[in-house]
């Protein structure tokens, strides 16, 4: 019966928190803000998004590979709230590393705006931040991660 130590010790690693924080315009500065002195990656997906499902694996081993030298992946989630416990399951079966958030705007237009006046909110989305908070680039629509590694490592040098 040693493996039910183990399992109870994995259970008290799991992430503390169980669900999506909500983020709406007011909040997503903060947020960013709360990252300063880190390079920042913030990923917009749904569970209905493919390529979003599809590319959530690299970054989790892009958020391994450059934790550690000062890169947050961040991800916002932009599925409905009835969709939230889909979502988080999704999260958790690829062991992404939190916090997580739920995109929960008051007003689609006002929240696009404040992460990027360009975004249509057309997913997937990507925006990076370097280390002062300040957008440098988005990427919108499927990107290869190998083309957002390479923006990230810029910041690196």
């Amino acid at each position: 019966m040693r493996f039910v130590p183990a399992l109870l010790l994995s259970a008290a690693l799991l992430p503390a928190q169980s669900k999506l924080t909500p983020l709406n315009e007011a909040a997503y500065p903060k947020m960013v803000a709360g990252h300063k002195g880190r390079i920042v990656l913030v990923d917009f997906w749904a569970t209905w998004c493919v390529p979003c499902r599809a590319e959530m694996p690299q970054l989790v081993k892009l958020s391994a590979k450059l934790g550690a030298r000062g890169v947050d992946i961040v991800t916002v989630s932009a599925d409905e709230p009835g969709k939230e416990a889909a979502a988080y399951k999704f999260l958790m079966d690829n062991a992404v590393g939190g916090p997580f958030f739920l995109k929960k705007a008051a007003d689609e237009d006002k929240f696009y705006a404040v992460v990027d006046a360009k975004w249509s909110g057309e997913m997937p989305a990507m925006f990076l931040y370097d280390r002062t908070g300040k957008r440098v680039r988005s990427f919108l629509g499927e990107t290869p991660v190998k083309d957002i590694e390479a923006a990230i490592q810029k910041l690196l040098q």
